[in-house]
């Protein structure tokens, strides 16, 4: 397991590692379709592609595409690429960002605005993740032969065709975005991040 990844990073995924068990079995099946095109397309050597779908590209898409990304490095399955993007375009969420931050992630802004640019490390052997809110079609997001994964059930159903899919799989998650302004904000926040960091790392864990 690579050294390069931040203490207090490491530490929270060993943590996740720990609580496999706890995944729930009807989920399994659903991560088992991730794990397989990762696992296809690394016995082919070819370019693993996977685009994290969602609604406003403001938060799960986003989690997803950063733990992917940290996951690919942490079992050293070369030849990731994780990109996230959604049918429209908003701001990568400040409580998300505040959360990846908690658990660990190294992120600063690379450029303010109303949609700022995030620069996201999580290895020190490894480029920083350039992150910000964008189309699924995004001129900097794949175009043919990668993995969709709709990570909310909105977008899921409401856009029934991504062209260039080469396998669409749903992997949705709760809305951390229902207690904003509550005072479980963090909570939620928190535990959003731990469930798709957990079955995320579960998903590379099954590759080889």
């Amino acid at each position: 397991m690579p050294s390069t990844i931040p203490s207090p990073l490491q530490l929270t995924i060993d943590n996740l590692v720990r609580e496999f068990a706890q995944i729930p079995r009807e989920r399994r099946p659903l991560i088992d379709q991730l794990t397989s095109f990762i696992r296809d397309k690394s016995r082919r050597r070819e370019l693993v592609l996977l685009n994290f779908i969602c609604t406003h590209n403001s938060r799960r898409s986003h989690l997803s595409q950063i733990w992917a990304q940290t996951a690919s490095q942490y079992y050293g399955i070369k030849d990731v690429r994780a990109f996230s993007g959604g049918t429209e375009a908003t701001a990568f969420n400040p409580r998300a960002v505040k959360a990846m931050r908690d658990a660990g992630f190294q992120i600063t802004v690379k450029k303010d605005g109303q949609n700022p640019e995030y620069e996201v490390s999580y290895a020190g052997d490894a480029p920083p993740l350039i992150v910000f809110s964008k189309r699924y079609d995004h001129p900097t997001n794949p175009k043919n032969d990668f993995a969709a994964i709709m990570t909310c059930s909105h977008a899921d159903e409401n856009c029934p065709l991504i062209i260039g899919a080469a396998k669409r799989i749903a992997l949705t998650y709760n809305d951390p975005k229902d207690f904003d302004g509550t005072p479980l904000e963090a909570t939620k926040y928190a535990e959003r991040v731990r469930e798709i960091g957990r079955e995320i790392l579960y998903a590379f864990s099954q590759v080889q």
